[in-house]
Order: structure tokens, then sequence, then C-alpha cells
């Protein structure tokens, strides 16, 4: 039980947090949770205009900050992706995020953050938030798994999209799923993986 890693779950992450405590995401290669965070953000209600991204890098320091001000006031969301890239606004970052308080901050606001492991991230950002991580799944069966409990294929719409065709529906996308998890444990042993040949057992 323990020697398995968890299923990537936001929903959960989401429960634990408040709008004074960041989300972040420790990104691994690999790994985009933007798509899942996206999808989320439609099932609560915050798609559209009530989810703001922006991907930091020279100069976007000031647009993410302001962004943050309207959401903290009006109780939307703010993603900020890839903040490793901006090692000179971290200290910005950690006064933002010690100026949160309950009274000054709308219930309904959150901020995202991506992030890969960093010397120069704010600790007390990374103490003061909910941490998560959506690391490549390692194994034939737990990269099944994964895509059997990813969107789309986790949705019924999608999986029952076939009617009077489910058989064939299904022993497609187990195939492609199946295919998809080969190249995923293979593609680990580089040139490898791809021109030895191995006796079949």
């Amino acid at each position: 039980h323990f020697i398995e890693p968890p299923p990537f779950n936001i929903a959960t992450c989401y429960q634990d947090s408040s709008p004074i405590m960041p989300l972040i995401f420790v990104l691994s290669p690999g790994a985009d949770p933007m798509a899942a965070l996206l999808k989320f953000a439609d099932d609560k209600g915050f798609g559209g205009a009530k989810f703001n991204a922006i991907s930091l890098g020279q100069g976007q320091g000031p647009i993410a900050k302001k962004m943050i001000e309207v959401a903290a006031e009006e109780g939307s969301w703010v993603a900020l992706q890839n903040v490793h890239l901006a090692g000179s606004w971290m200290p910005q970052l950690e006064k933002i995020c010690e100026d949160f308080t309950p009274d000054k901050v709308n219930p309904n606001f959150r901020l995202w953050l991506t992030s890969y492991p960093s010397p120069k991230f704010p600790v007390t950002v990374l103490q003061n938030s909910v941490k998560m991580t959506n690391e490549p799944p390692t194994g034939l069966k737990a990269n099944l798994y994964q895509s059997f409990t990813s969107d789309p294929v986790c949705d019924p719409k999608f999986f029952e999209g076939c009617p009077e065709k489910e058989v064939r529906f299904e022993k497609l996308l187990f195939s492609l799923c199946f295919f998809h998890a080969i190249v995923q444990e293979r593609k680990k042993f580089g040139p490898i993986g791809w021109n030895i040949q191995y006796g079949f057992n």
C-alpha cells in the first residue's frame, strides 16, 4: 500500500486549501497538470473569465502581481506557471503570499503555482501551502490505471460514447492505453529499449 503513490487528485488537495494558502504543483519531467487544473476549474464553476493563467519569465512579474490582486478582491483563481523561471521575482511572491489575510482576501480566491524544484523558491511559501506532485507512473499496471482514471477516459459520456459499438470501442481503447503504457516504460531505457531484440517469455 505504501510503496505505490496515491492517484493524483486535485479535488482532495483543494479541500485542504484556503484562500490564503497557495496550492503548488511540484513538476516532474513528462507531467503537466494544467489540463487537469483547467478541467477542475470548469467543474467548480471557475472556468473562462474566473480563471487566469500566466507563464512566468522575463518581465511577467508585475502582470502576475496585478492578476493576483484583482483575483484576491473578486474571488477568482490565478495560476502562475513555471515559477522557477522567475528567480528574481521570488521575494516579491513571498511578500504577496505573506500579505494574504482572511479579511483582505475573497473566500473563493485560490492561487495555483507550478514549479520545478528550485533552491530559490521561498521557504515560507512552501511551508504555508498545499503541495502536490504528479509523477509519471512506474510499471504497466500503474500506467494503465492512470490512463483509465484520467480525463477523458474516466468520463462516462466519453466511455459510453459509441452506442451499439461498445465492445469494439473498449477493445480499441484498452489497446491504445496498453500501447501507451509500453512506450512509456521502454522510453526509460533510451535507445536500448527500442534497438535490442528480446526473447519473448
